[in-house]
């Protein structure tokens, strides 16, 4: 082939399949020494290049070859001087590579190559667009309609590609022709054995967001946020959209001037009828403007063990728009809000209202205004099944009376919500051990998938899984990816594990007790009077009153205290000592025998307490004397 034939032909390759130059020589090259093992019939173990030159074309071929003395097999031997031509140092024995090109490997070769570079370059042409609409997943793409019947449409796409939009992706009602160019989204692409199987839709969601996208400039921008989208194909949507920035109205930059932005995209989505409604954080307010068109009268929500439910009053007239043909606008604004949607009529709200009243004495009792108007609801509650007009007075009464009623009961319920679970976190965390919530859920031994569940659920330790456990099984059930089989692996986690018991407080030493010196004071280490029985309470009665008597004689002989101050003391100590002598008298007439000897109390210093020491009477010593 000649120099200007080869280019030629080579850059008709690169444009047709739309690879880069270096895929193409590569498969070139990889072609060319099959079919040299092929027309040598050289083994796999040898190493064999190819080479080509993308000026002229030629292809030179080397094959890793021993160097010999005298050459056996040409194919795989070479003699000592041609290897030192490549390799001066080679050595019998070594192994070089050397050039090996077949004298006519031209011809032969590229008929025997040709089958191998088209496969290659086919390789290459499919993992270039397996890559290209993996990174196009979830954006649109416009195609030309090549075939279509009732189960599916092929799109010729970039690349030479082809996609497929299946009869459940399409929308409903409209029809293609071959030659139509249409525009889908990505939904998914598969790695085929013919190549890429790339799914298209128009009935996904992500189709109208991307279109939003495309008409609106400040979406694009970001300055304007899609929130959430609720759509029916063919039929109608519903659009939440935000601003990030203030002054910046969301709901006027989707519709445009005149609405040419939004009826663009509903031409795009044939004839789809498509509401745009400003998201709002408040429930109450984001509802109301999802059941537009229909005017709200009031909302109230009731959020209990995780089934949300939102109750819906509307006026009479606009009851059957609020709920749409065949429920569609309710069913929308369930899915664009996420709440259930109770709709109901403000006739039928007052007479479920006022059983509530009837049947609730705790709630009629705290609404004695809305039992005293029952009477009046029910007189109009008639004058509507007789079929009479209604005046709007008579519906704005009954619109306050279901308002003060539902509001009332929200907040009751809500206040019942609260006090139960404060009341069974208490009972519950009584009965798990203290230890539980400081030991972290990764302690627990459960698997790592269901610990990554929890710990998004926001259960951090095992006391609190322990809670969850106890008190309502299902809310753990029904976190999404939890099964039996998690539930089981939970239980037998929880059950294998121990927790230390807290050690016992340690007794506080008692405090060393001070000098005293008063009898009063040395009379308050005893035991409280009332806490002992009469026998142990005169004991110390005694005891006081000898120590006392047994002090002031003492003193007296020593300071020279008068006898008449010592008569002077309280009168207590006196009858004490005289019960003390009857005592002894009823001891003697009982046949007691022995002498009641004297017992004094004294603080001993040494062991820091007070102890009795009994005295005895020597002679006939009127004091007596201690030995």
């Amino acid at each position: 082939m000649a120099k200007n034939e080869f280019l030629l032909a080579f850059n008709d390759v690169l444009e047709d399949k739309q690879l880069s130059k270096e895929v193409i020589i590569s498969a070139i090259e990889s072609a060319m020494v099959s079919a040299y093992r092929r027309a040598v019939g050289a083994s796999a173990a040898q190493h064999v290049e190819a080479r080509i030159d993308p000026e002229t074309g030629k292809v030179t071929v080397f094959a890793e070859k021993e160097v010999v003395e005298d050459v056996i097999e040409p194919k795989t031997e070479v003699l000592l001087e041609e290897a030192r031509k490549v390799k001066p140092d080679a050595q019998v024995g070594d192994m070089v590579i050397v050039e090996s090109t077949p004298a006519d490997f031209g011809r032969v070769a590229a008929q025997t190559a040709r089958q191998v570079i088209q496969q290659r370059i086919r390789e290459a042409e499919r993992a270039n667009q397996m890559q290209y609409f993996e990174r196009q997943i979830g954006e649109i793409v416009s195609g030309v309609v090549q075939a279509t019947n009732a189960q599916s449409t092929t799109v010729g796409l970039d690349m030479k590609a082809e996609g497929t939009l299946p009869a459940s992706q399409r929308i409903p009602g409209e029809r293609f022709k071959v030659h139509d160019r249409i525009r889908a989204v990505v939904l998914e692409v598969k790695d085929g054995p013919r190549g890429p199987q790339i799914i298209l839709s128009r009935a996904h969601r992500n189709f109208l967001r991307r279109l939003l996208e495309n008409e609106v400039p400040e979406i694009y921008h970001g300055v304007v946020e899609i929130r959430a989208i609720a759509r029916e194909p063919g039929a109608r949507a519903k659009v939440a959209v935000s601003a990030t920035q203030p002054g910046i109205d969301p709901v006027g930059a989707c519709v445009g001037i005149k609405g040419v932005r939004i009826q663009a995209i509903v031409k795009e989505l044939h004839d789809e009828k498509i509401d745009i409604i400003e998201w709002h954080p408040d429930p109450l307010v984001y509802i109301t403007k999802a059941i537009s068109p229909a005017r709200v009268t009031g909302v109230y929500l009731a959020d209990s063990e995780g089934a949300r439910t939102a109750t819906v009053v509307v006026s009479e007239d606009q009851l059957s728009l609020a709920i749409g043909r065949d429920g569609q606008n309710a069913r929308l604004a369930a899915k664009l809000t996420g709440w259930r949607i109770d709709i109901k009529s403000i006739i039928e709200a007052a007479a479920e209202t006022i059983v509530k009243l009837q049947n609730d004495p705790e709630l009629a009792a705290l609404l004695p205004g809305a039992v005293e108007s029952i009477p009046a609801v029910e007189e109009v509650l008639a004058k509507k099944a007789e079929g009479k007009p209604v005046t709007p007075e008579e519906y704005d009464m009954l619109a306050k009376f279901i308002d003060r009623v539902e509001r009332r009961t929200s907040e009751m319920k809500a206040e019942a919500v609260r006090v139960a679970e404060v009341n069974v976190s208490l009972a519950e965390q009584a009965g798990v051990p203290a230890a539980a919530f400081s030991m972290p859920l990764e302690q627990a031994g459960i698997k790592e998938h269901v610990y990554n569940i929890l710990t998004e659920a926001g259960i951090e330790t095992v006391g609190s899984l322990m809670v969850k456990m106890k008190l309502d099984p299902n809310s753990v059930l029904g976190l999404p990816g939890i099964g039996p089989k998690a539930i089981q692996n939970i239980e037998e986690a929880l059950a294998a594990l121990t927790f230390p018991e807290p050690p016992p407080a340690e007794p506080q030493p008692a405090p060393a007790p001070e000098a005293v010196t008063e009898p009063a004071a040395e009379a308050a280490t005893e035991p409280p009077a009332a806490e002992m029985p009469v026998a142990e309470k005169q004991a110390p009665a005694k005891k006081e009153a000898k120590k006392a008597a047994e002090e002031a004689e003492d003193e007296g002989h020593k300071d020279g205290v008068s006898l008449d101050e010592l008569f002077s003391l309280k009168p207590e100590i006196f009858q004490t000592a005289a019960v003390d002598e009857d005592e002894e008298s009823k001891d003697k007439k009982k046949g007691k025998k022995g002498k009641k000897k004297g017992v004094a109390l004294e603080y001993d210093e040494k062991l820091g307490e007070v102890v009795s020491r009994k005295k005895h009477k020597r002679g006939g010593d009127d004091f007596g004397e201690d030995w």
